[in-house]
């Protein structure tokens, strides 16, 4: 479990590293100018070689890694609401990074999010408690144990 979510943090930082630098390069693509049908194709063709953004895709492209990953190993139950926790990560990079201006209401919203993903967390550490050993490890000690056991030779 502890190399779960080592994988999982170390995901979410790059996921939230490629968010904000995905946002600081179309900043600075878009240069504050709205973004319409006339002006979308100039715009792409700006962002497709904008090195913020290229970055930003790299590092959004290891946090997928990172999530296949975690999805062959875990159910999608327990991944997919762990991944929430980039909304944490993404928000402390934004006030830091971008300096953006983060109110009380988004502060608590983001609380909630760790809130579930503990409750989560929990609740896989339990249920990996509650299992019963593999059959193959019950009958290899059971036939380790027993008396007259027959050896195989």
């Amino acid at each position: 479990m502890t190399k779960i979510l080592i994988i999982l943090f170390v995901g979410l930082i790059f996921e939230g590293v490629g968010v904000v630098l995905l946002k600081d390069g179309i900043n600075l693509v878009c240069q504050g100018r709205d973004v319409t049908m006339s002006n979308m194709l100039p715009l792409v063709l700006k962002g497709v070689v904008q090195p913020k953004i290229l970055l930003g895709v790299f590092f959004e492209a290891i946090f997928f890694g990172c999530l296949l990953y975690l999805m062959s190993q875990k159910d999608i139950s327990f991944v997919w609401p762990l991944t929430s926790l980039s909304f944490v990560v993404t928000t402390g990079m934004a006030v830091i990074y971008l300096k953006e201006p983060v109110t009380l209401a988004r502060w608590v919203g983001t609380a909630l999010i760790m809130i579930g993903a503990a409750i989560i967390t929990w609740n896989e550490k339990q249920n990996e408690r509650q299992k019963p050993p593999p059959a193959s490890m019950t009958a290899a000690a059971a036939s380790a144990t027993a008396p007259n056991a027959p050896q195989n030779q």
